[in-house]
C-alpha cells in the first residue's frame, strides 16, 4: 500500500527531468543574450597551388641565344677573347677589351702602342675614330690667332751686347771658376713658309687632342695655386738656373711670341702615335722647350689616366708635391716620346734630357739637347729621369 502524500497523483506521475520551468523576466533576458547568433568570420580561400619549376620547364619554349651574347654561366672568364689584330688569345694580361664594341686588342698590336692598362674607360681605334689622322690646314691668320703671336713692336727683346759680355768676363777674370757649359737658344727656321708648315703640324696635333696652346704653366682655380710652386719645398734642393741661362730661356720665350719656333715637326707614327722630328740641325745643350700645362697636386692625380704628366715638385711633404698635366693645355713637349730604358737600343735613342730648375724661386722643367741632333731625327728623352714608376718596357 502506497504511503499517503499531499501531492496530487498527476504530479507524481511526470518525471522531474521532463518538467518545464518557466523562466523569470531577468533570466529570460540573459537567455536571449546568450542565444544571440555570432557574426560569421571571413574565411580566406585556400592557397593556390603553383606549378613546380620542372613542370614549367617541361612545357616552356626553347630559345637559342646568339653566339656573341655575353653569358655569365659559361665559366670561361675571358679565355675565349682573341686579339682582332693578331688573332691570338695569348698574353691575356695584355689584352684590352673595348668598352663600346667589346672586341679585344693586345697592347702591342695597337697602333699606336698602348704602354699601360688604361685606368678609365677605353675605346679601340675603330670606335674612337683614331685610325685616320688628318693634318689640317691652317691659314696664316689662324696660325697667328692659335699661337697668340705678337707683332714685333709688342715684344720687348732684351739682347745682351758683346760689350756687356766683355765687361762681365773682365769682372770675373781674377776669380777662378770651374768651366761650365751654358745653355744655347734654339735657331729658328729662316724660311717663313717652312716655319708655317712646322707650326701647322703642332696646331693640328693639339686640335686633334682638343687641347689649347700654352707656352707657360697654367694655374687653375680648382687646382694648385701659383704660391704652391715654391722651389724651396723640394726635397734635397733643386738646381738653380744661372742668370745667363735664365736670360737664354727668356730669349727663347720671346722668339716664340714673335712666331720664331725651333725647327721641329709633329708627325703621326702608326706605332708611336704623335711624335716630334727635327726639321733642321740642333746643337748640343740647345733649349728645345719648356714643359707646360696645368699645375696640380699629385694627390689629386692618383687615378688620372693622362700619360704625359710631368713631375714639377717633389716636396719633403708629399701633400705639397706637384705635377704638370698637359691634357687640356700644352705645347710641343706634349708630343715628345720617351725611350725604352730597359734595352740598350732604346737607351741609344735618347737625345734630350729633362731637367728641373729653380728659376727665380719657382720650379720649371726644361727639355735640353744632350748631343747634336741631325735633321729628320726623332726626339726622345727618359721618362724615368727622376722616378722609376712609368712602364717603358713596351716602348718602341
Amino acid at each position: 500500500m502506497a504511503p499517503p502524500s499531499s501531492a496530487s497523483p498527476r504530479a507524481l506521475s511526470r518525471p522531474v527531468a521532463q518538467r518545464k520551468l518557466r523562466p523569470s523576466a531577468d533570466s529570460s533576458e540573459s537567455y536571449r543574450r546568450r542565444r544571440r547568433p555570432r557574426p560569421r568570420l571571413s574565411v580566406s580561400p585556400p592557397p593556390k597551388k603553383f606549378r613546380s619549376m620542372e613542370e614549367i620547364m617541361r612545357v616552356a619554349k626553347r630559345v637559342q641565344l646568339p653566339p656573341d651574347d655575353d653569358s655569365e654561366d659559361d665559366g670561361n672568364d675571358g679565355e675565349d677573347d682573341l686579339c682582332e689584330q693578331c688573332g691570338s688569345g695569348e698574353r691575356p694580361e695584355e689584352l684590352l677589351l673595348c668598352d663600346k664594341c667589346n672586341k679585344g686588342f693586345h697592347m702591342l698590336c695597337l697602333r699606336p702602342i698602348v704602354v699601360r692598362v688604361p685606368i678609365g674607360p677605353w675605346h679601340c681605334p675603330y670606335c674612337s675614330g683614331d685610325q685616320n689622322r688628318i693634318i689640317k690646314s691652317f691659314s696664316q691668320k689662324k696660325i697667328v690667332d692659335f699661337f697668340g703671336i705678337q707683332k714685333g713692336s709688342q715684344v720687348m727683346v732684351k739682347c745682351t751686347s758683346a760689350q756687356d759680355s766683355r765687361k762681365r768676363r773682365k769682372r770675373c777674370s781674377l776669380v777662378f771658376h770651374k768651366r761650365r757649359r751654358r745653355l744655347l737658344p734654339f735657331t729658328p727656321t729662316e724660311d717663313p713658309p717652312r716655319r708655317r708648315v712646322q707650326m701647322t703640324s703642332l696646331a693640328s696635333a693639339l686640335t686633334a687632342l682638343n687641347m689649347e696652346f700654352s707656352d707657360e704653366l697654367t694655374y687653375m682655380p680648382d687646382m694648385a695655386p701659383r704660391s704652391a710652386n715654391c722651389a724651396k719645398f723640394e726635397s734635397g734642393g733643386m738646381q738653380v738656373l744661372s742668370k745667363e741661362d735664365t736670360e737664354t730661356l727668356e730669349q727663347c720665350r720671346t722668339m716664340c711670341k714673335r712666331g720664331e719656333w725651333p725647327p721641329l715637326m709633329v708627325v703621326f707614327d702608326s706605332r708611336e702615335g704623335y711624335t716630334v722630328e727635327a726639321d733642321g740641325p740642333i746643337k748640343d745643350l740647345t733649349i728645345i722647350a719648356e714643359y707646360t700645362g696645368e699645375v696640380d697636386y699629385i694627390r689629386n692625380r692618383q687615378e688620372d689616366d693622362c700619360d704625359s704628366m710631368m713631375t714639377l715638385l717633389l716636396a719633403r711633404d708629399p701633400s705639397r708635391s706637384l705635377v704638370i698635366c698637359p691634357d687640356k693645355r700644352g705645347n710641343i713637349t706634349r708630343f715628345i716620346n720617351g725611350i725604352n730604358n730597359h734595352t740598350p737600343e732604346g737607351k741609344k735613342k735618347q737625345n734630350l734630357k729633362c731637367v728641373r730648375y729653380n728659376v727665380n724661386g719657382e720650379c720649371r722643367v726644361l727639355l735640353v739637347a744632350v748631343r747634336d741632333i741631325a735633321k729628320g731625327e726623332r726626339l726622345y728623352y727618359d721618362y724615368n729621369g727622376y722616378e722609376h714608376e712609368y712602364p717603358t718596357h713596351h716602348f718602341v
